[in-house]
């Protein structure tokens, strides 16, 4: 920000000169009033015309110049800042953080168009409010009292404004936000509001906090404006009546009349800053807010990593008494699991409802925290690697598929704009969807709208399977891979996944069906975060049947040997 600071520093000096060429008017006046008038000199009425032009261009050229290099302090701050932005909120969305969201990006764009607007200029010359003062008082001690009054009662006013509207201002703000939210959220899940009636009191409650935070940024508005209109009335008064007493001082010969009409269009310049403060009240105390907000956020976010890229991986993945939460979550959920998985293992992860098995996966991938325990990638913590050269390397699948808004082959490729049209084949083939992509009008280069909203849940999933398993990954975990898919696509899911293990990749599933396991090898049982049973899947199949219940929260208790136990899906696991 070296830049900016030398830029900014220009601003000061740049402003200086502005508020000092804006004397140019006045002093002409005083000049035409006591000498031209008196003298009837032509020569020196061009004289003077000619260097008030030449002023006149250069305050011009000044104001111009300001203008511009805030414009670019302002851009240049949103390109500093926009990775660590980014960032932040990436980060605190894998942590759930609170309030967070989005807000960044919208601080920092609220932060820059602040400064490039008109507000700002009020803020950079209201400090040379007192050169104007100073110039007046030297016209005349009366003036100069009369106008310091003046610019006493309008910052006054400005104070009174700050007080009256802040409280106001916040609850509105709070208010939107939180109905933006609400909105968010049910746009979200709007098929099951409009199938279950419920669309009308989603509308209601989102309608009444909008109302509310309309409610109270209409009455700072009201209370804002009506402080805005008398400081606005006050200025035309003091502008009357300083040329007032300038006409008495005038009478009484103590001044001359081009010091009255001069100190009058100098107190109007000295007013100026003050009044437009108070109207830009609001979008300043928004901006240091969002400043304050983002300043805060920043602070809370570790500094990007930049470790050193390490070789590529064979794709040995050791996990030694790993023990891990739910962002937000204080309280363990699993603990103490211990995995060694070389090249082309195949793991699956069985148990009921709430014992673990989410959060067992997104901590092997890096996604949710641990309190205590490792998980090493060819040796090095999951922390040493690079993040974006470490996700080269991990295929996730998770249960809810998210896909984004683009074509079906940039979310197969991860949106890599140096991606290969053969490696998106090749992905798409290996998950068994690539025919299913050539049926659609424009195949891979269909658009699928946002989240996918364009395709079935079946063929969401297989796309997302064909993500995961772009690039070849080390190591693919799936979390429920089988959960919108019909025969078809569970036996094209149970082929990749034999295919996946052939190239050495290391496959995890979460799963609840037992198609879905018949590809792996292994098999890890959890109960109340807790691995029961870890090791050959028939083992631990025969040790679970052994056990009726142990596996699942439904199984049946006086026949274990009538069928493998058949865990219900996680969906709703922390």
């Amino acid at each position: 920000m070296s830049g900016g600071r030398i830029a900014m520093f220009a601003i000061i000096i740049f402003s200086f000169f502005v508020n000092i060429l804006m004397l140019t008017g006045p002093l002409f006046m005083l000049q035409i009033y006591d000498r031209v008038l008196t003298s009837g000199s032509i020569p020196t009425l061009v004289a003077l015309g000619m260097l008030a032009a030449v002023l006149y261009g250069l305050f011009g050229f000044l104001d111009y110049i300001r203008g511009r290099l805030l414009v670019r302090i302002g851009r240049l701050l949103e390109e500093n800042l926009s990775d660590k932005v980014f960032y932040a909120m990436s980060f605190h969305a894998l942590r759930r953080t609170e309030n967070v969201g989005i807000r960044p990006a919208k601080d920092l764009a609220s932060l820059r168009m602040f400064l490039s607007g008109p507000g700002v200029f009020a803020f950079l010359d209201l400090p040379w409010v007192p050169i104007y003062l100073f110039v007046i008082f030297l016209l005349h001690f009366y003036l100069g009292v009369a106008a310091a009054i003046a610019v006493l009662l309008l910052a006054v006013l400005m104070i009174i404004n700050s007080i009256v509207t802040n409280e106001h201002l916040n609850k509105g703000q709070a208010a939107a936000l939180k109905a933006d939210e609400m909105n968010q959220e049910a746009l979200r899940n709007f098929e099951v509001a409009h199938v279950m009636g419920m669309r009308g009191h989603l509308r209601d409650r989102w309608r009444r906090k909008l109302y509310e935070g309309m409610d109270s940024q209409t009455l700072a508005s009201d209370r804002g404006a009506m402080v805005g209109s008398i400081s606005k009335t006050l200025r035309l008064v003091f502008q009357s009546g300083i040329l007032g007493l300038g006409a008495y001082l005038a009478v009484q010969q103590e001044i001359s009349p081009g010091t009255m009409i001069a100190a009058s269009i100098i107190l109007a310049r000295a007013l100026a800053p003050v009044e437009q403060v108070v109207a830009h009240w609001r979008s300043a105390i928004g901006a240091w807010r969002g400043w304050r907000r983002l300043d805060d956020v920043l602070a809370k976010t570790p500094d990007v990593p930049k470790n050193m890229e390490l070789p590529t991986p064979t794709g040995h993945l050791t996990v030694d008494g790993l023990t891990a939460f739910a962002p937000g979550n204080p309280t363990p959920i699993i603990r103490n699991v211990t995995l060694d998985l070389k090249p082309g293992a195949g793991l699956g992860i069985l148990g009921p409802t709430g014992a673990g098995k989410t959060t067992l996966a997104r901590a092997l991938i890096g996604s949710w925290p641990h309190l205590r325990g490792d998980v090493r990638l060819d040796g090095a913590t999951l922390d040493q690697w690079d993040p974006d050269q470490l996700g080269k390397y991990f295929g996730y699948l998770s249960q809810d598929v998210e896909l984004f808004e683009g074509t079906i082959g940039q979310n197969i490729s991860r949106f890599d704009p140096q991606a290969e049209a053969q490696n998106i084949v090749v992905a798409a083939q290996a998950a068994i969807v690539h025919e299913l992509v050539l049926k659609f009008p424009e195949g891979y280069n269909t658009v699928i709208g946002e989240k996918g909203v364009r395709l079935s849940a079946g063929q969401r999933q297989r796309i997302g399977l064909a993500r995961a398993l772009y690039g070849n990954p080390r190591v693919i975990v799936l979390d429920e891979p089988n959960a919108n898919l019909d025969a078809q696509g569970e036996s094209a899911l149970v082929r990749a996944i034999i295919e996946a293990r052939k190239r050495g990749s290391i496959v995890i599933i979460v799963a609840h069906r037992p198609s879905a396991i018949s590809a792996l090898d292994s098999l890890m049982v959890l109960k109340d975060g807790q691995p029961i049973a870890y090791g050959p899947k028939d083992e631990v199949l025969q040790k679970v049947l052994a056990k009726p219940g142990a596996g699942s929260n439904r199984g049946p208790k006086n026949n274990p040997n009538k069928r493998p136990p058949q865990t219900p899906t996680d969906r709703n696991e922390s």
